[in-house]
């Protein structure tokens, strides 16, 4: 399992996009790390507003990609998949369920104006307000 320092130097790539290292927790025994990104909402409104997007994701799934100097999702412990190329949807466009790296993921807004991403499996007992308030999301 990763450091916090070498989480926090580098960047993880996840929905074709760069997510930076906030905080670590813990939650039902399991250590999550939790990344962060915010970005503009859309370009082509006439006031776009800024939004927050956070990752939370098992510790033990984020490998190191040496080669290409981040981080990446391995979930089971195996060699992260092939890197995908693909066009960057706005995170309105982007359908709230989606599979990245064989993983179910569930995009959810929460009331703070935050959208989350967490694993499909791991959801409900992560939005639990008990967890929310251990993992801090």
């Amino acid at each position: 399992m990763l450091s916090d320092a070498d989480l926090e130097v580098n960047v993880l790539e996840f929905r074709q996009r760069s997510f930076s290292f906030d905080h670590a927790g813990e939650w039902d025994g399991e250590p999550y790390a939790v990344f962060d990104r915010t970005e503009t909402e859309s370009e082509s409104q006439f006031r776009p507003r800024l939004v927050r997007l956070r990752l939370v994701v098992p510790r033990a799934w984020i490998v190191l990609d040496e080669a290409n100097d981040e981080l990446r999702l391995a979930p089971a412990g195996g060699a992260p998949p092939p890197r995908l190329i693909e066009t960057v949807v706005e995170v309105g466009a982007e359908p709230p369920e989606f599979t990245e790296g064989g993983v179910v993921w569930q995009r959810t807004a929460l009331p703070e104006g935050v959208r989350c991403y967490l694993p499909k499996e791991r959801a409900s007992a992560l939005l639990s307000t008990p967890a929310r308030t251990a993992l801090r999301i």
